[in-house]
């Protein structure tokens, strides 16, 4: 296991030793630990690694004012000014990976190969932004008599960011950096389930030299994060996680007329039509459903597979399924670790439990039990065999519901048009997947099939360049790429007289 400042190891237990939250410049341990704490769990191997301390409303106050305080600094800076600091902070981020990445299989569970590619994104996301940070710009309009407008695109203020457990540093980062880019500051809360990695960011940006609170962490859960949406001094709030949550974060920004950025759920469509290289849709497909254990909201988990092409696809997708290497995460070896949390295992079990006792009932073709590695200290871990589930239904609860574990499930067709109504049959609508051979039919049915992000020939691919979010229930706005800038400023319109004002009075 790691030892890093961050953690404490003692009689083979972890333990965290500082306190998670960060604002004005440093860690902030709270008061009134005993009525604000909860516990926080090693997946790997069901270890409580720390007693979580939750922000109240004075927490979360100060966090925000020493988030205004650095906005008033940092908004009047240039933007290459601000670049030089976000890539100082890329820089170490890149310099501290395995540290970083080591931390995050601690606290979230996934493979230590996963984690690395999830630092390098967060790093590359932070570099990219550096870069729009300098080319941001307005529009000059010239009008009659030679008078003129021009437009100033400006930073909102203090923008607050809300994360998921299942990519903790990498969302902490694709949050903040178009945030700071453009000038604003940021108050983020982590998830209570993985809080752990967020604060090693915060203490990069400080010591990249951004104003102290450009970045701050506050730890908590509901109750926290309402309190972040309601305060008067927060402009905007950024949300990735379920549908219900995101609905009610949507509803207490209303009230403050504060814009929202929304990265919610999936049911995604991976289809695969008959001309297909079958070995790349068959690694296709491990991708879009076995990622972090399953547990990623753009996951392709309605496999849709042409029906003349079904039993070689399923014999060869179930081999490949029965190979993955499941274990200790933070062994290189490994393919798949730790499902987040107990509660969660236990959710995801009976998915594929109630799969089999519908009507018509999915068949198994591999996993979905328990498993318990060899190793003894894994052995209270939160662990499950990659499940693959043949003879699925458009009306079975394992296709119309989000999983959100390492469960697939494999319905066949037989035309183009069909299988496109049943693959936007869904009130969700965040990715979407492709695999043939015909480039024609490849765009033609991306055209018609309503989701945000979608893959041809590939699938869960997400550059930092290019925009990432969804349709229908499934979001508002967009992560990455340049459009980001648009979520993250307001337009202000300057109209200029050279002339005498004519006047109609």
């Amino acid at each position: 296991l790691v030892s890093t400042k961050l953690f404490n190891i003692s009689s083979g237990t972890l333990h965290i030793k500082d306190s998670l939250n960060f604002w004005s410049g440093g860690r902030v341990s709270l008061k009134d630990v005993e009525t604000k704490s909860e516990p926080v769990y090693e997946p790997a191997t069901g270890r409580v690694l720390c007693q979580l301390q939750a922000c109240g409303a004075a927490d979360v106050d100060a966090a925000v004012r020493s988030a205004s305080a650095a906005f008033t600094v940092w908004s009047k800076l240039a933007g290459m000014e601000r670049a030089r600091v976000m890539l100082e902070a890329a820089r170490l981020i890149g310099k501290r990976r395995e540290e970083i990445a080591e931390i995050e299989v601690v606290n979230n569970g996934k493979s230590i190969t996963e984690a690395r590619l999830d630092v390098d994104s967060a790093r590359l996301c932070i570099e990219y932004f550096a870069g729009q940070a300098t080319t941001l710009s307005g529009q000059h309009v010239q009008l009659p008599g030679g008078s003129f407008a021009y437009t100033r695109r400006e930073p909102l203020g203090v923008c607050v960011g809300i994360g998921a457990w299942n990519y903790p540093f990498q969302i902490a980062a694709w949050k903040s950096a178009p945030a700071i880019a453009c000038g604003n500051s940021m108050v983020f809360k982590p998830s209570p389930v993985t809080p752990v990695t967020a604060v090693l960011l915060a203490e990069i940006y400080s010591q990249a030299g951004a104003p102290e609170g450009l970045f701050s962490v506050v730890q908590g859960g509901q109750e926290t994060g309402s309190l972040l949406c309601h305060h008067p001094s927060v402009a905007k709030v950024s949300f990735t996680g379920s549908v219900p949550t995101g609905k009610k974060i949507m509803e207490m920004a209303s009230r403050g007329v504060k814009p929202v950025t929304l990265e919610l759920g999936g049911k995604s469509p991976l289809i695969i039509f008959e001309d297909t290289d079958l070995e790349n849709a068959v690694r296709g497909a491990l991708m879009a459903n076995f990622l972090s254990q399953g547990q990623v909201c753009s996951n392709g988990t309605r496999v849709f597979v042409q029906s003349s092409i079904l039993p070689p696809f399923l014999k060869e997708v179930a081999r490949r399924t029965k190979a993955i290497q499941i274990g200790d995460p933070l062994l290189d070896e490994t393919r798949m670790g730790a499902l987040v949390s107990k509660p969660h295992l236990e959710k995801v079990l009976g998915y594929v439990k109630q799969a089999k006792k519908e009507v018509q009932g999915a068949r198994v073709l591999c996993g979905g039990e328990p498993f318990i590695p060899a190793d003894p200290k894994l052995k209270d871990g939160y662990y499950m065999t990659p499940c693959v589930l043949d003879g699925c239904t458009d009306d079975m609860t394992c296709v119309r519901e989000e999983i959100f574990g390492p469960v697939m499930s494999v319905l066949s067709f037989d035309t183009e048009d069909e299988v496109l109504r049943r693959a936007n049959d869904s009130a969700l609508g965040l990715a979407a997947g492709v695999f043939t051979k015909d480039v024609k039919r490849a765009h033609r049915v991306i055209e018609n099939l309503q989701a945000g992000s979608c893959f041809i020939n590939n699938y869960n691919i997400t550059p930092v360049e290019v925009p990432f979010g969804g349709y229908k229930a499934s979001g508002i706005g967009r992560e990455n790429g340049q459009v980001t800038i648009e979520f993250y400023t307001q337009l202000k319109t300057v109209v200029v007289e050279m002339g005498d004002v004519d006047s109609l009075f």
